[in-house]
């Protein structure tokens, strides 16, 4: 427990630490270009960012990204689960799925954009290109998690003519899900992140990636500087709140394992 904790705290030093040393870089950089076209002061983008949370174009923007980011992340989830149990039980599905990953991984994503945006709008080819790219990523995660579950537990089930509805019931799902939760933070933050930079190539509007190429196209660095910094914060934010429900809703097992 000591050691945990001690563990947490220097965490947290060495993230104090990443956070004062980019913080300094930007100040360092800011006052030796001296230009605020081309670098944004510090002090702006900051005042920016507090004076976005009182505009309403604001939040109808972040509401549409992360809903997009959302829905894309659980469709992605879904589906990945789906895929990752049926190859775990139907091993001629696990062969198939191999390729079919590894061509969406290596697909670039800015060309996909630009071709779903030949048969998409503007509003879903955003979605459309995050569950693209985070497909694959959690159908590898759930996986490898599967391929790490006790081979003697699967044997047991075996042993005791489990049917596969009851090997994902009570062997596959309650394995899985710490990993799931510990991994949804991530990359719902990786979604979002996708969610916003595919907003920009694809101009969309009501959006925080359409605030983001309106404040480009018209040089408006601290804005650009502030979208920035609520997108990063808000990834932080979901990854850090994922960690801590997936240790204080499963930090039971990995205690029973140690013990």
């Amino acid at each position: 427990m000591k050691k945990l904790l001690c563990d947490k705290k220097f965490n947290i030093l060495y993230s104090a630490l990443a956070v004062a040393l980019m913080w300094a870089v930007w100040l360092i950089v800011a006052a030796v270009v001296d230009n605020s076209f081309l670098v944004a002061p510090v002090g702006e983008a900051v005042k920016e960012f507090f004076l976005l949370f009182a505009k309403a174009f604001f939040w109808r923007a972040l509401g549409h990204s992360l809903a997009r980011a959302v829905i894309a992340f659980l469709i992605s989830f879904a589906l990945a689960l789906g895929c990752s149990c049926i190859s775990a039980t139907f091993k001629p599905f696990a062969a198939f799925m191999r390729p079919v990953t590894a061509f969406m991984r290596t697909l670039p994503t800015m060309a996909v954009l630009l071709l779903i945006l030949v048969w998409l709008t503007p509003r879903t080819a955003p979605a459309a290109v995050v569950f693209i790219v985070l497909f694959p990523m959690i159908y590898s995660q759930l996986s490898d998690g599967i391929a790490g579950i006790d081979g003697e537990l699967l044997e047991m089930a075996t042993a005791y003519n489990f049917k596969a509805r009851q090997k994902l019931a009570y062997i596959y799902c309650p394995h899985l899900a710490p990993l799931a939760l510990e991994q949804a933070g991530a990359n719902l933050a990786f979604a979002l992140k996708l969610t916003v930079s595919a907003e920009v190539m694809a101009s969309t509007y009501t959006a925080l990636g359409g605030v983001l190429a309106e404040a480009q196209a018209y040089i408006n660095l601290p804005r650009l500087a502030a979208i920035t910094l609520v997108t990063v914060a808000l990834g932080i934010a979901l990854e850090l709140a994922f960690r801590f429900a997936a240790q204080y809703s499963f930090g039971w097992k990995r205690a029973a394992k140690s013990d």
